[in-house]
């Protein structure tokens, strides 16, 4: 069994195969967090020191035991009111108006199977392969109770934490802080990695040094955003990608999220993560219930690559769902940087007939199709097919394509609204809008209150009736702009709108795919602006940037790479020079960047000259050779682009018989010294070829000593090694 509960010592211990979390319940009833690392045994409440620290206060059954405080004690459920002056995870106030609450531990359950969570994304698993711990606690006085969820996945080396607030008082309370998970440490110096950004440039990687005080990321604007994603990790001071422990922590959520890590007065390092208490008040009346969104959790004592190893295997086999969860995507074409809003059927039928000429196996028709939509000014909300626009009707246009021998796939952006259209002149009191303020606009829209069900069921029901006009196998969901004005006319209680916004967004996904369970939909907003777990539980890949360049590229999915499956990026090949930044690259440049995802073009086919035509074939049958290795083997960083002349990562199979390696160049000089990149993961004490030069290599040489790049000129060169193992070196 992975979960165990010891009577004597009245520990509860959750194992995996390389970890062990453990805490305890104490004499007074709190429930004290006692170790997560290396997986050990025994009981670790020796760790424990009471004693007198002056200004931290005493629980008033401690008596005159000063030595007793929660203000120094390490926790599963740190609460304000408790003498815990350290950041809290849970803050209520009480039907007197009182702020603060006191859970003592109850009762315990352990079931086979993982938790769910209603209305809610969430790691799943069969019943073999996980076990859920049920910790419930109670509040005395107010009679609120919370149960701690922890689920073990233990061949993944995965915990999860949620929990679930019931108000069984006879008053509304009203939870003002909400997070799912804390991580204290007794003792150690960590760095923090967090991963900030903007739009088209997301994800970069910040490793700063834990300091005394807080540290904080998070989201005020109603979506994971691309400023900070909810994942991050703490390291010990020496931890690299091959060496040192480390901790991550992933909020399966899609909304306002905040992370905190804290370093106390005694050297005491606390992590924490949840929903944002900003713009969050969320009422309980009696009876009711809250449902905390998860964190997922993972440990490595071999470095960070170990790490993200990890937390890949965990999204892509345990979140990720449906048909095309473990599939290899198709290979798209998308009609934005080709034609952008100017499309008709014809110019779409032609830029599937190029495709096809090419062998990509599907067109995208992006924005511009449906209302009156011929900029981004006017038509957000009015979705019927423009077919005056198209000249033809969706389904005609749709089997055309098909006839080519081509999949056909559509844009939607089903939240937002521009003002200039049917439905907001029908239906105004349908947007967030603060009553008697001018709403804020961005990208000239506004936003759908998808806190309210039936603006939900009416998108819902005119989306359906876009997807049943014809064999539509893809749905790109974007969304293109932050929440504001945070008002909903049918809400008593405004802090809970943007919670329930997201509750809205899940319940209409889950609606779509159980639907239409053949398509493939892939998350966007305005690219990685809603890149988390959460939306990977609903679409199995996300469009990791609309920033395309190919060097920005390999920055952007080297940030990604930490806590997201290579499956789940989407990554396309696009024309130059680039569109958001001017930049000239090659095509075999912008092909190996773009291979670190699941692989598509941005492009016009008709502007190729031949001998990129025969490129593009080219890729394509490299990437479709490789694809089942690079969507689904272990992925390793061979270099930090921030500080190395070139951008390299590894794609390794499980039995280490296969590795692809790729290789961008960032720079180039004047009599330039040589790059030598090192391999990782490969068998020990044998010999592994490379396709492309037949050369045969000693693992051990290549991942000790490396491979030096060849002598090239010309800017922004890109390599691709494929080896396989040989034989054992005698």
């Amino acid at each position: 069994m992975s979960i165990l509960f010891a009577e004597k010592d009245q520990t509860f211990t959750l194992h995996t195969k390389n970890t062990t979390y453990q805490m305890k319940v104490d004499q007074y009833g709190f429930l004290l967090h006692l170790y997560y690392g290396r997986r050990t045994g025994g009981c670790m409440d020796y760790l424990l020191s009471y004693l007198d620290r002056g200004f931290s206060g005493n629980p008033y059954d401690a008596g005159l035991d000063r030595t007793y405080s929660m203000d120094v004690l390490p926790q599963e459920l740190p609460c304000q009111g408790t003498g815990d002056y350290r950041s809290p995870s849970v803050i209520i106030k009480n039907p007197d108006g009182s702020y603060g609450c006191d859970f003592r531990y109850k009762s315990y359950q352990i079931l086979d199977g993982k938790y769910s969570l209603p209305g809610l994304p969430a790691v799943y698993a069969a019943e073999g392969e996980a076990q859920t711990l049920k910790i419930c606690m109670e509040d005395r006085i107010t009679k609120v109770r919370i149960t701690l969820l922890y689920g073990v996945l233990p061949e993944q080396d995965i915990i999860t934490r949620s929990a679930v607030i019931e108000n069984e008082g006879d008053g509304k309370i009203c939870l003002k802080k909400a997070q799912a998970a804390c991580l204290d440490w007794l003792h150690g110096e960590f760095d923090l990695l967090s991963f900030y950004g903007r739009h088209a440039m997301e994800r970069n990687v910040q490793r700063t040094s834990v300091s005394h005080g807080a540290q904080v990321i998070g989201s005020r604007r109603g979506a994971s955003s691309h400023q900070y994603n909810p994942m991050m990790i703490l390291a010990e001071k020496e931890t690299t990608e091959d060496a040192g422990s480390c901790y991550a922590m992933s909020f399966v959520y899609s909304g306002n999220f905040k992370g905190e890590v804290e370093k106390d007065q005694f050297n005491q390092t606390r992590a924490l993560l949840g929903l944002s208490d900003e713009l969050f008040s969320y009422p309980l009346a009696p009876g009711e219930r809250f449902c905390i969104p998860e964190v997922i959790l993972t440990y490595s004592s071999r470095g960070l690559s170990r790490l993200s190893q990890n937390l890949h295997r965990c999204i892509r086999t345990h979140i990720c769902r449906g048909k095309y969860k473990d599939s290899v995507r198709p290979v798209l074409l998308n009609s934005w940087e080709a034609s952008y809003f100017d499309i008709t059927g014809e110019s779409v039928y032609q830029l599937a007939r190029q495709s096809a000429e090419l062998g990509i196996d599907m067109l995208v028709m992006d924005d511009g199709w449906f209302g009156r939509r011929d900029d981004d000014n006017s038509g957000l909300g009015d979705w019927y097919v423009n077919e005056n626009k198209l000249g033809e009707s969706l389904g005609s246009l749709i089997q055309r394509i098909n006839g080519l021998g081509v999949k056909f796939g559509i844009w939607i952006e089903p939240e937002s609204i521009n003002e200039d259209s049917e439905l907001y002149r029908e239906h105004p009191d349908w947007v967030l809008a603060v009553p008697g303020r001018s709403p804020i606009r961005a990208r000239n829209q506004l936003v759908l209150d998808f806190s309210r069900p039936d603006v939900v069921d009416y998108i819902f029901e005119r989306i359906c009736g876009i997807l049943d006009q014809g064999n539509i196998e893809y749905v790109k969901w974007d969304m293109n702009r932050s929440l504001s004005d945070c008002y909903s006319r049918d809400k008593e209680d405004q802090g809970r709108v943007q919670h329930d916004y997201m509750l809205g967004l899940y319940d209409f996904l889950e609606r779509l795919i159980q639907r239409y369970p053949n398509i493939l939909l892939e998350g966007c907003s305005g690219g990685g602006g809603r890149f988390d777990a959460g939306m990977l539980y609903y679409s199995p890949q996300i469009w990791c940037s609309d920033n395309t360049d190919a060097l920005d590229r390999v920055h952007i999915q080297y940030g990604t790479s930490f806590g997201y499956p290579i499956s789940a990026v989407g990554s396309h090949v696009s024309a130059v020079p680039n569109h958001q930044t001017g930049r000239l690259t090659p095509l075999r440049t912008r092909g190996i960047a773009a291979m670190a995802g699941t692989f598509g073009y941005e492009l016009d086919p008709g502007k190729l000259l031949e001998v990129e035509r025969e490129q593009i074939r080219e890729q394509l049958s490299t990437y479709r050779r490789h694809a089942k290795l690079i969507q689904a083997g272990l992925y390793y960083r061979l270099t930090d682009p921030s500080t190395h002349v070139a951008g390299a990562w590894e794609f390794l199979s499980d039995d280490a018989s296969e590795a692809l390696v790729n290789v961008v160049m960032q720079e180039i000089h004047g009599n330039m010294p040589v790059t030598y990149i090192r391999l990782k993961g490969l068998r020990s004490g044998c010999m592994y070829q490379e396709m492309h030069s037949g050369k045969t290599y000693a693992s051990d040489a290549l991942m000790e000593e490396g491979l030096p790049l060849p002598d090239q000129s010309g800017e922004y060169r890109a390599y691709q090694m494929y080896f396989t193992v040989t034989d054992v070196m005698e």
